[in-house]
């Protein structure tokens, strides 16, 4: 299947009057910019190339991590792409923060803020270069809406061209992911698995580069960008490695100068149409819950309001079609094998869940880009299941509401667990409290886990609870009890689960004040989350509440406390 993206010669009619070089000739071309000038002789550019529209290429590579450790050879494609249309292609570099690596440390509190490092940092770069267009390049989770955030606000034709999924790894003749490592812990400390095997699994479960292969928050995000418009079609199944991605990035430069030609921008691509294309491939794909923040912090950056009741509206009415893990049995890369986004893109159009005027980059609509896509055969695949058919009828992303979440929390119901849980409350302060209370028992089927104080501010950071809920699948507690959290929770959590509970217990919410043996009641039909303790019960607890001091007193995790907004605005730090 030929997957690169169909990006047409459109250079045959004139340019706008100014040029491509909309921005950067202020510098380039201006006599008064001497300096600026000298550099970019300095740097190897001739009297031609200053001519020329400059265009950033941002990569989010660096060593240390898998998803992120290819993406530095990728820009080197992109830039050539750039440079054999006609202009000049400029790497930068941001940075990146690895979830798989952090998560279940402390380190994971810098996982949310690394994506508006990113989103500032990108800002920065090409408000002060002056740069015409962006072509960015991520890899982990929080690359991704960092790149879109800072495209929405500078506001310049841009494209985002995504870094690729890993391969599937291989032990005992079993498919491994990331998460596999995380439950093989559960499963030790259950007694259910011996160290060769631990060992076994962990060794082998990232085979090389690429983002974490299952439907978690990279590929969520990645297919849902693409559904916005602001990739190229494949971009997000693309495997890390293959030819297809080589393709794809070469291709950019082609497709970025359209859209300079064309003078097309993120805003005008970003709609609030977009955005809906954009949560009906999350909730088909079953994505992660991440998604909700991200998209929200994102649409703000074009000033779109976007809310979770939003995210509610259409996942009343859009199922669940796509069996990929941490629910199902597929990987991204078994998605590309059958057409990618595209051919469920085009299969979701085709009954009618999609808007298919929307603008993308490649200057076409969603609907042009999809009329050559093959249908998908539902014989032939299992993988997307057919509307009258569905995994879930509705979506698994539920907006909860009631006394423990009054501005909303997001529940990821697969349609496994059921849709009503009640059980006494096991109260953990902090996810390390946590797995101390697996080891030691306190943990019994029926339970209701709240882990409190890792919220945006509480944290601070809002880390993922990847390890607590994989520990708890692990010992074989995941189809008997509930956790609920105003942390985070990764793509890769399955379960009954609820996250993003806000308030925040470090902001007086009700979930810091809930003690062990409560009863909490979690129902999904209702959309509502309940502490059954009295009102003049709630009401005493909290007047002797007291705010507790910041975990932080300087850096980056001080200011980040000092400026996030709750979960319900996005977490965003630039209102």
């Amino acid at each position: 299947m030929d997957t690169t993206a169909n990006t047409d010669d459109h250079h045959n009619f004139p340019l706008r009057d100014e040029g491509l070089n909309k921005y950067s000739k202020t510098i380039t071309q201006d006599a008064t910019q001497p300096a600026a000038q000298a550099m970019f002789y300095g740097i190897g550019l001739t009297d031609a190339d200053l001519a020329k529209a400059q265009v950033g290429v941002v990569s989010m590579g660096y060593d240390g991590n898998t998803c992120n450790m290819h993406l530095n050879e990728l820009a080197k494609i992109v830039k050539q792409g750039i440079w054999d249309n006609e202009m000049v292609g400029l790497i930068f570099n941001t940075i990146g923060v690895s979830d798989g690596m952090s998560n279940g440390t402390p380190g994971m509190r810098y996982s949310l803020v690394s994506r508006d490092i990113i989103a500032d940092s990108i800002e920065t770069v090409c408000g002060a270069q002056y740069y015409d267009a962006l072509i960015a390049i991520p890899g982990c989770d929080k690359n991704m809406p960092g790149s879109i955030m800072a495209m929405g606000r500078l506001n310049r034709p841009s494209i985002m061209v995504y870094g690729g999924t890993i391969a599937p790894g291989r032990y005992k003749g079993k498919d491994l992911n990331i998460v596999s490592a995380f439950e093989a812990l559960g499963q030790k400390i259950a007694g259910n698995l011996d160290e060769t095997d631990f060992k076994g699994i962990v060794m082998h479960s990232c085979p090389g580069a690429g983002a974490c292969g299952g439907m978690y928050t990279a590929n969520t995000m990645s297919s849902a960008i693409e559904a916005l418009g602001m990739s190229l079609p494949y971009s997000s199944s693309n495997p890390a490695l293959s030819d297809a991605k080589k393709a794809e990035c070469l291709n950019a430069g082609k497709a970025i100068r359209y859209l300079m030609e064309r003078d097309i921008k993120p805003s005008d691509i970003m709609t609030r149409k977009a955005f809906e294309n954009a949560v009906t491939i999350i909730m088909a794909l079953g994505g992660s819950t991440n998604a909700v923040l991200h998209i929200i912090a994102m649409a703000k950056s074009v000033d779109v309001v976007f809310t979770p009741d939003d995210f509610q509206m259409i996942s009343d009415k859009v199922p669940v079609l796509a069996d990929l893990k941490p629910s199902g049995k597929y990987l991204m890369e078994d998605l590309h094998n059958i057409g990618g986004v595209p051919a469920l893109m085009k299969y979701l159009l085709k009954q009618g869940f999609l808007h298919g005027d929307c603008l993308t980059v490649t200057g076409k609509t969603v609907a042009e880009n999809l009329a050559g896509v093959p249908e998908l055969d539902f014989d032939a695949q299992k993988i997307i299941f057919p509307v009258s058919h569905p995994i879930k009828a509705t979506g698994h992303l539920q907006i909860l509401y009631g006394n423990l979440a009054e501005k909303g929390s997001v529940a990821k119901i697969s349609g496994k667990e059921g849709e009503l849980f009640e059980g006494p409350a096991r109260v953990f302060d902090g996810e390390f409290e946590l797995i101390n209370g697996i080891n030691s028992g306190k943990i019994q089927p029926g339970d209701v886990v709240v882990i409190t104080h890792v919220g945006p501010r509480g944290a601070p950071g809002m880390p993922e609870m990847l390890k607590p809920t994989s520990a708890i699948i692990g010992a074989g507690l995941g189809n008997s009890v509930a956790l609920i959290t105003d942390g985070r929770f990764s793509g890769g959590t399955h379960g009954f689960v609820v996250g993003h509970i806000t308030p925040e217990a470090f902001d007086g919410g009700l979930i810091g004040l809930v003690k062990d043996n409560d009863i909490i009641e979690i129902n999904v039909a209702t959309k509502s989350m309940t502490l059954k303790v009295s009102v003049e019960e709630i009401a005493k607890r909290k007047a002797a509440w007291k705010q507790p001091a910041l975990k932080v007193t300087k850096g980056i995790l001080f200011k980040y406390a000092k400026y996030v907004k709750d979960a319900s605005e996005g977490c965003v730090t630039d209102e």
